[in-house]
């Protein structure tokens, strides 16, 4: 499986569910909005998890064949199976910034949690779910999502083994958020510095325990 990073909540993913000698299905998560100041993935794009993104929007960015997963549910698609779970942008239900969907998915048996633009802690019955998570995605540059406090403790809650930093202040993004510092500081376990992307598998995650990966932007 490889990871890259495009900035603010977006995220390409390449994964062969069927195994080594197939082809690559394409996932990406919320591409990035106008005005944000930074660029999507180009090319294929197999599967696109929204958590709380306008579809409309952005639609014209896939082919017809391109699976749209924008609401809560239980997925089969491609090979890769997903649970979308419903929650909120923010600390009252909705009411200031809308609905979000948390996605559980599974690929190459690595247990993968995108939290998108989550706004608060989630509920036992959601946490129950997300019991044995390899890789998590959340947000941690506060203003409008997770504040620090908040984003630590759901990540000792969740126990991923690795822990993927998303929606922060990195050069060329225009929102108004906090840098990766107060997070990694917070969580205790500083990265000494970023990688390009990420490629990984199963049995090189199995022995770690809530380790923060920093990925540089894609381009």
């Amino acid at each position: 499986m490889n990871i890259q990073y495009y900035g603010d909540f977006c995220f390409k993913i390449s994964t062969k569910p069927a195994g080594r000698a197939t082809d690559d299905i394409v996932i990406w998560t919320d591409p990035l909005q106008k005005g944000s100041g930074l660029r999507s993935p180009q090319g294929q794009v197999d599967v696109v998890f929204l958590s709380h993104s306008d579809r409309e929007e952005i639609q014209e960015m896939f082919k017809a064949e391109t699976v749209v997963l924008d609401t809560p549910g239980e997925y089969a698609v491609k090979g890769i199976s997903a649970l979308g779970f419903r929650t909120f942008a923010d600390a009252v239900n909705g009411v200031e910034k809308g609905q979000n969907t948390v996605f559980a998915f599974e690929s190459e048996d690595i247990h993968l949690c995108y939290l998108g633009s989550l706004g608060h802690d989630l509920t036992p019955e959601v946490l129950e779910k997300l019991n044995d998570i390899d890789i998590l995605f959340i947000p941690i540059g506060g203003s409008d999502t997770l504040d620090v406090k908040k984003a630590v403790d759901l990540v000792h809650k969740i126990e991923p083994r690795v822990v993927i930093p998303m929606h922060y202040k990195i050069a060329g993004l225009t929102l108004p958020l906090e840098t990766e510092k107060a997070f990694c500081e917070a969580l205790g376990n500083c990265p000494a510095g970023s990688v390009s992307k990420l490629n990984i598998k199963k049995k090189d995650i199995e022995e770690k325990k809530m380790e923060i990966i920093l990925l540089e932007r894609g381009v």
